[in-house]
């Protein structure tokens, strides 16, 4: 049993520490989930729960790298490989229409890819930096697709 607890522990020092994860994890599922419900909101395919997901991911594992005790440089090179990654699954969501010549799901993959920066603002425990991300994207999101629509452009991301 005891082994057991320590595994179940590990990288948790105290209870505040254990505190401080769990504000930087739930904030990355909060964060992550307002930007996804704005996606939803306009019909986007990747909605709240890949945006929730995403944000809590990268979360984690800025997080777990820091507990198990990674210093500074081999932890950049992790949110480095983070950063490269979040981009294959953003390519995903972008689709090349030939007949039409238009491309589409630019801006779904631009929203994984900075959700997935506002989860790693979380895990690093720059909150402050993580909902100032969170709300320029919403502002961003919102207010330049109005623009967009107000201009006679169509808005096909």
């Amino acid at each position: 049993m005891e082994m057991l607890w320590q595994e179940l522990t590990l990288g948790l020092d105290s209870a505040g520490q254990a505190a401080r994860i769990l504000l930087r994890v739930v904030a990355a599922v909060v964060l992550g989930g307002v930007v996804g419900m704005q996606r939803e909101q306009a019909g986007k395919p990747a909605g709240v729960r890949t945006h929730m997901l995403v944000c809590l991911g990268t979360a984690v594992v800025v997080v777990a790298c820091a507990g198990m005790g990674m210093q500074f440089d081999a932890q950049s090179r992790v949110i480095q490989g983070i950063v490269t990654g979040i981009g294959f699954i953003g390519a995903g969501s972008i689709l090349k229409l030939n007949e039409e010549r238009d491309i589409q799901g630019l801006t779904t993959a631009a929203g994984l890819w900075m959700t997935a920066a506002i989860g790693i603002a979380c895990g690093a425990g720059t909150l402050g930096i993580a909902l100032i991300g969170a709300v320029l994207t919403l502002i961003v999101l919102a207010l330049a697709g109005v623009i967009e629509n107000r201009d006679g452009k169509k808005d096909k991301k």
